[in-house]
């Protein structure tokens, strides 16, 4: 079975948990995945931090596929668009506390899921007699 993505999970519990800490979300974001749109003037290294602080922001939403805003650079409102896929970390701006992504690929360009590992029954298992009490065991083959 395939799970979802956690990272979306726990970019709104991070993302809860600063604001509750009275502290500023701030986002680095992977400026060049695609579907990001943010102004490319603020991009440095292929990367920019937003600021994503309910005070610094408006018409805020975060979920499951993108993080998506209003807010002013240079005094010039620009709505801003993050899929969750680019986000590759959150972090209080006060102390640096956040936690950094993994790398995940674009959903949209991953390969089809490789079916998961073959479990087989190891030599222990095989049948000795009908009256044997060895618990089964399996072990993983890739």
């Amino acid at each position: 079975m395939t799970m979802k993505s956690n990272r979306p999970y726990l970019l709104s519990a991070f993302y809860e948990w600063i604001v509750d800490c009275d502290c500023t979300p701030y986002i680095a974001v992977d400026a060049h995945h695609s579907g990001v749109e943010v102004p490319q003037e603020f991009v440095t290294d292929g990367q920019i931090v937003l600021n994503i602080a309910p005070r610094a922001v408006s018409n805020f939403e975060l979920n499951h596929q993108f993080v998506a805003f209003t807010t002013r650079f240079g005094g010039i409102p620009i709505d801003i668009m993050v899929p969750v896929t680019a986000v590759m970390g959150i972090y209080a701006h006060e102390n640096g506390q956040g936690m950094v992504f993994e790398l995940e690929e674009d959903p949209e360009n991953d390969p089809p899921p490789i079916k998961g590992p073959t479990v087989v029954p190891s030599s222990k298992t095989k049948k000795k007699s009908s009256k044997s009490k060895e618990k089964p065991s399996l072990r993983v083959v890739k």
